[in-house]
């Protein structure tokens, strides 16, 4: 029988995954990812897939993807049993860090992507020569406003300063 303390973990522990699930979803990395990551934080060893999908009521396909992704961002690590065919994962020893790095890496690619469209769009515009109606030349003006804003988030985010404050 279940005791209170218990019954009150497994609300607390599902309530932060779906609080994880929410603030992965808001970033664009998916809602599985955070729900993932958050519990494997709360929980102590390694967890099978199977596990993980039959905990969080989540399709193993589904987990695996999201373990991967996970992974590659550093934040988990493949555990691997002696005569176990079955894929484990465990949380890595400082997640924070590695989520720290991860996630800067990711700001700083969509900038310098959003960086490089602008360009490529001014570049575009100012071939096709001087604007012409009231339209084009507010679009003229936006892109190169834009591209001017772009420039000092790509120089603070390439700071070494920032970068060392990162790791």
């Amino acid at each position: 029988m279940a005791t209170q303390i218990d019954t009150a973990a497994d609300a607390a522990m599902a309530r932060l995954v779906e609080v994880g699930g929410r603030a992965t979803q808001d970033l664009g990395l998916g809602r599985m990812v955070g729900q993932i990551g958050v519990y494997m934080y709360l929980s102590d060893g390694e967890r099978s897939l199977d596990e993980i999908a039959a905990d969080l009521g989540l399709s193993k396909a589904s987990v695996s993807i999201a373990a991967r992704q996970l992974e590659a961002l550093g934040v988990l690590a493949r555990a691997w049993r002696q005569g176990d065919r079955r894929n484990y994962y465990r949380m890595v020893e400082h997640p924070g860090l590695a989520l720290k790095e991860s996630l800067m890496g990711i700001v700083r690619k969509k900038v310098q992507s959003m960086s490089m469209e602008l360009r490529d769009v001014d570049d575009y515009l100012r071939k096709a020569g001087k604007p012409e109606g009231a339209d084009a030349k507010y679009l003229c003006k936006r892109v190169k406003r834009a591209r001017q804003a772009c420039a000092p988030m790509e120089k603070l985010l390439d700071n070494p300063i920032l970068r060392f404050l990162a790791r």
